[in-house]
């Protein structure tokens, strides 16, 4: 009589990979942070990126332009100066310091601090590419799902950047000859003959305005319109005292402001971060001045500030008419015409649909995550255990959320916050923003705090 063997093989669980802190995405804001983490092997971390290979703004870095902040702005310099992911690092490991000294930059080149962005990606072994984050949930620890895997984390770091923005109008437009200006070096080169017009009067719309109008005669559009609602064409604001808002005792001060406060200051200060680098304004200066005066060709260029562009329609005939709206005049109403629409909107914050899972036990502050001291989002988990978020918190933290000048600063606080010990504060600003104490001592009660929250979960 045949037996039958009704034994079945126990499932063993296969254990899954744990880290003190898991990154999604592997922008400069988490490249940061991985880069201070790395040295601090107590912290076992990985950071993640959907994108194949680092990129940074790849499709808008025109020949000749120029970062608009200090070389020292890096990845860590300003929070660790002996870390090896500095941009010196880098140049002295590409055996190339003493040409970059003898080259006297005013400047940096935009490109060469990408190279050293992706050299720093490269190097870290705790990154790593062409990996999607799908959902993250939580019970006692963070429980990840990518399209590869499955980790937990005792703690999450979002950086996942911005994307692309352009007008409600503007979305439907045909992608032949609508495109937002991160796309410019795929197709700048069909623009010959065509009347392009440039919408944003910020750094990105001047660099290809300039890059436009300075293209040899057999690749020249045969028009370029830059419009833009600011008054002018206003340069940076890269001043002394203009730079102590980007230091971490004033954006300390600006985000214990009432939340209009904050957006009014925001407002204020917008051309700290968003206007135009003097050399660039100058070089788009001298080619007008040759353009009109040496070549004599008048209907080349046509610049248009002072105007919203409130609408785009079909031109009888071909290409399309954008329909303006002066900001003094407001009764007059314009029109310009164009083959080509070059949108240099800029970008908004990139969607967190993997957070959806637990997002309903965040605090918010308007659209955005409420955020403490060390950008953790304030939630109703334990309280070691935190959901950082970098690179998404203008309204709370000002321009300095979207500028590389706080971003070694801020990781530096969510580094604190993961070993409960903080870089010693620098000297605050010559400023005194408030009498106020906390304020000008802004490491103060936050690493006070956190020493007592290490000594209660011993």
């Amino acid at each position: 009589m045949k037996t039958v063997n009704n034994y079945k093989r126990p499932v063993i669980k296969k254990s899954l990979e744990h880290y003190t802190l898991f990154g999604i995405g592997a922008g400069p804001a988490n490249l940061s942070l991985a880069s201070l983490l790395h040295p601090k092997t107590a912290i076992s971390n990985l950071f993640v990126e959907q994108k194949k290979s680092f990129t940074w703004h790849d499709d808008q870095l025109i020949d000749g332009a120029t970062l608009q902040v200090s070389l020292f702005k890096d990845l860590v310099t300003l929070s660790d100066p002996t870390n090896p992911f500095s941009f010196l690092a880098y140049l002295h490991e590409k055996g190339r310091i003493y040409h970059f000294l003898n080259a006297q930059f005013d400047e940096v080149p935009r490109r060469e601090f990408r190279n050293y962005m992706a050299w720093a990606a490269k190097k870290n072994p705790n990154v790593t590419f062409a990996e999607r984050v799908l959902e993250v949930e939580f019970d006692t620890v963070f429980r990840i799902r990518t399209d590869r895997r499955e980790i937990t984390a005792d703690n999450i770091s979002v950086g996942v950047g911005t994307q692309p923005w352009v007008p409600e109008f503007a979305r439907c437009m045909p992608a032949q000859d609508h495109f937002h200006i991160s796309q410019y070096m795929l197709r700048n080169d069909s623009l010959a003959g065509k009347r392009v017009a440039i919408v944003g009067g910020g750094q990105s719309g001047a660099e290809v305005f300039l890059d436009l109008i300075s293209k040899p005669h057999a690749s020249k559009p045969a028009q370029v319109n830059w419009i833009s609602r600011r008054r002018n064409y206003f340069p940076i604001d890269n001043s002394t005292f203009t730079n102590d808002f980007y230091m971490p005792c004033y954006s300390n001060y600006s985000s214990a402001l009432p939340s209009a406060v904050r957006e009014q200051t925001t407002s204020a200060h917008l051309l700290t971060s968003d206007g135009i680098s003097e050399s660039t304004l100058k070089a788009i200066y001298q080619k007008l001045y040759y353009c009109r005066f040496v070549d004599e060709d008048t209907r080349h260029f046509g610049l248009f500030p002072n105007r919203c562009v409130t609408g785009v329609v079909p031109n009888p005939g071909r290409g399309w008419k954008l329909e303006t709206e002066h900001n003094d005049l407001t009764h007059i109403r314009e029109s310009i015409n164009a083959d080509v629409v070059i949108w240099a909107t800029g970008f908004k914050p990139a969607p967190k649909q993997f957070l959806d899972g637990i997002a309903h036990r965040f605090k918010r502050e308007n659209a955005e995550y409420l955020v403490d001291e060390d950008f953790a989002v304030q939630w109703d988990g334990p309280a070691d255990r935190a959901v950082f978020v970098q690179n998404g918190v203008r309204g709370q933290r000002g321009l300095p959320d979207v500028n590389l000048s706080l971003n070694a600063w801020r990781a530096q606080r969510i580094v604190g916050r993961l070993t409960g010990q903080y870089a010693a504060p620098q000297g605050c600003s010559f400023i005194d923003w408030t009498r106020q104490q906390p304020f000008l001592q802004p490491a103060g009660q936050v690493e006070r705090k956190a020493r007592a929250l290490k000594a209660a979960l011993k």
